[in-house]
């Protein structure tokens, strides 16, 4: 009996410890949706103004049952004809189709909320899980609080800085990296941006080994995530299933930059981003425009933003 009266008073003082150590976020101990914040009429305005020849680009992948996903994860679809069965409707020369989906959101091209991960319990703006994660869905941090997403966007060719047609499973790249990309595209990162990095993986991977692509990936260093944090950017993300190193950079801190943008900064992760026909077209600035489905409670989207050159 003392020995379970002593375990449980450590996990309650863990626990206790972990909330006090938690700081509120910038945007006050109310908010539920992070540096989505910075997005107003003159930030559109401005972001527009860098659209000069009018090319669309498609973000998003297209996914199927078969498209290799972080474990368990998995979707099916089904399209069914409700009620047309034969005699079912009489004189009536209409019809249509519907779709059964039944998986997970969190599936190819996503976005992943501030209710997606954290840490020891803890998510964003100290929110703990055992307040607000219900298994009907989030009563906080959920997708559907998030705004439209629409900001300058900047791509920055990591696989090319390393002249590499794509980087490999396990290999990061540091704050110096990504700040000599900047420098070489003219591109700096700037408060309110969203960032997304080029690594090929998906490109060199998806189709030809997609066992290979979802069992590893390269990635961005815990230093970056923090760089960029520390700059205040919205939304960051790759042309990876996982944004963050697998391998891990250090094996004991996994997705350690997710820790950092989502529940540390509240911003937002972009992952498997359509990223080779901006990088093909040298298109590393546009105008990105992201509208969701806004499914309430849920943790993640899969979404194809825009980006318009």
């Amino acid at each position: 009996m003392r020995i379970s009266t002593t375990i449980l008073a450590l996990v309650i003082s863990s626990s206790v410890l972990a909330d006090e150590h938690c700081a509120p976020s910038r945007w006050g101990a109310d908010d539920e949706v992070g540096n989505v914040n910075m997005i107003n009429a003159a930030s559109v305005l401005k972001a527009s103004r860098l659209i000069e020849t009018g090319r669309t680009y498609s973000l998003g992948i297209t996914i199927d049952s078969s498209t290799p996903a972080f474990a368990p994860r998995g979707l099916s679809l089904q399209v069914v004809q409700p009620g047309q069965q034969e005699s079912a409707r009489p004189n009536v020369k209409m019809t249509y189709n519907d779709d059964v989906f039944q998986g997970w959101f969190g599936i190819g091209s996503q976005l992943d909320g501030l209710g997606h991960l954290g840490e020891e319990g803890m998510y964003y703006n100290c929110n703990h899980a055992r307040d607000f994660a219900d298994i009907s869905g989030l009563t906080k941090l959920g997708i559907e609080k998030v705004p439209p997403i629409v900001a300058r966007g900047v791509v920055l060719d990591m696989a090319g800085h390393r002249g590499k047609a794509h980087l490999d499973a396990g290999e990061f790249f540091t704050v110096e990296d990504v700040r000599a990309v900047e420098k070489k595209q003219g591109t700096p990162v700037r408060e309110g941006d969203v960032v997304l990095f080029h690594t090929g993986w998906t490109d060199a991977k998806l189709a030809s080994a997609p066992q290979e692509w979802v069992s590893g990936e390269p990635g961005q260093s815990e230093e970056v995530a923090q760089y960029l944090a520390d700059i205040g950017v919205v939304a960051v993300g790759a042309d990876t299933w996982g944004l963050d190193v697998v391998p891990s950079q250090h094996a004991q801190r996994p997705f350690q930059g997710h820790v950092i943008l989502l529940k540390e900064n509240g911003i937002y992760i972009l992952e498997t981003m359509n990223t080779g026909p901006l990088v093909k077209d040298e298109a590393f600035e546009f105008l990105f425009v992201l509208g969701h489905a806004k499914v309430k409670g849920a943790v993640q989207m899969f979404i194809n933003p825009i980006a318009i050159d």
